[in-house]
């Protein structure tokens, strides 16, 4: 809402930083990281209380995680929702419709989510609701907003696919885009969930991927830049730099809970909610397969839980000694500290490649 100082502007001339993108980040970020960082002990609190044995842990996971994960509270998910929604709502423009299309999106997989801990939780199980049903709730969620951004586009580009690398390799899907639109969020979403297994594994290139897609969200919201850099322009886009920055802050202060030993988990209350809305802010910028490529770690951890699904069901035999893969390397004798860093490695490694497309064109 500080949006609004901006009327303000002829009177008292400082007020002008307000019209900035780059300032209400900025102030998006130190937002969203002070609110959980002052409100998060509390919110831990408040759920150890409610949640009493709090999260179950997989009886076929890493039998270590029986001794040193248990009794943890989840749904931390609530903390960086919490932070977000604030930020965002304080420093974004209120009147930009793709801010409330990826804020719908987050908070509809967030509700997911949670019920899904809800359910975990209340009957000390590791397993939720039925997956197709969650995958159904996903896909209506996505859909809808898909069509929301088509809409909103109203022309050729809001339904067609940009190749990176190449200057004018465009796909265009027509109505189809719908369906590749949603599968870009549902995937996007389940496959963060899926990373979402050690302190601190998923949290951190969640917000390197953020980081990302909000220096991209400014870039192809700014004519400028983007007809330099022979970017698809989608006006209005630039606005999601602030709801990334947001993302970037909450993510910084549940880091501070969540680093080992974890005080709390994100849960699938924060898992999907952050991975729908990378996955709605990709398709909202045009640029699904740069999340990919930035996403890299979400993608491997997904793929890592399908070949060993197909492999066992075909052949009976497990091509990994756990999945998703960051369980086999707990298999194979990594420490989990060492694992959540090369990861977090790997993230930094995969965003830079992601980022370079913008320029390789």
């Amino acid at each position: 809402m500080l949006y609004w100082l901006i009327e303000f502007s002829d009177k008292l001339s400082v007020l002008n930083v307000f019209r900035y993108i780059t300032f209400r980040t900025g102030g998006a970020v130190i937002t969203a990281l002070l609110f959980v960082f002052l409100f998060g002990q509390f919110i831990i609190d408040r759920l150890r209380r409610l949640q009493g044995k709090g999260q179950p842990i997989r009886a076929d996971g890493p039998q270590s995680h029986l001794l040193t994960k248990k009794g943890t509270p989840t749904m931390g998910g609530l903390m960086i929702l919490s932070g977000l929604v604030v930020s965002t709502l304080l420093w974004a423009n209120p009147l930009n419709p793709y801010v409330w299309i990826v804020l719908a999106v987050t908070l509809g997989f967030g509700f997911v989510g949670f019920y899904d801990d809800y359910l975990k939780v209340t009957k000390q199980t590791s397993g939720g609701f039925a997956g197709r049903v969650r995958l159904a709730l996903e896909a209506a969620i996505a859909l809808a907003a898909c069509y929301a951004l088509v809409r909103l586009g109203r022309d050729a580009s809001s339904t067609s696919l940009a190749i990176p690398f190449f200057k004018d390799l465009v796909f265009n899907f027509g109505w189809f885009f719908l369906i590749f639109g949603a599968f870009v969020i549902v995937g996007a979403g389940n496959a963060v969930n899926l990373t979402d297994g050690l302190d601190g594994l998923a949290i951190v290139p969640v917000m390197i991927a953020s980081a990302s897609f909000g220096l991209i969200s400014y870039l192809v919201g700014n004519a400028v830049f983007s007809e330099y850099l022979q970017l698809n322009y989608v006006a209005g886009t630039g606005e999601l730099s602030v709801l990334c920055g947001a993302v970037l802050g909450a993510g910084l202060g549940f880091l501070w809970f969540n680093a080992p030993p974890a005080s709390i988990f994100m849960g699938d209350t924060g898992s999907l909610a952050l991975g729908g809305m990378l996955g709605s802010v990709a398709v909202a910028v045009k640029h699904e397969i740069v999340l990919a490529v930035i996403g890299g770690l979400f993608v491997l951890e997904a793929v890592s839980v399908i070949v060993q699904v197909a492999s066992f069901k075909l052949t009976g035999k497990r091509i990994f000694k756990m999945a998703p893969i960051h369980h086999h390397f707990e298999q194979l004798g990594w420490t989990e500290p060492q694992i959540v860093i090369r990861f977090w490695i790997i993230s930094v490694m995969l965003a830079l490649a992601g980022l370079s497309t913008l320029k390789l064109r």
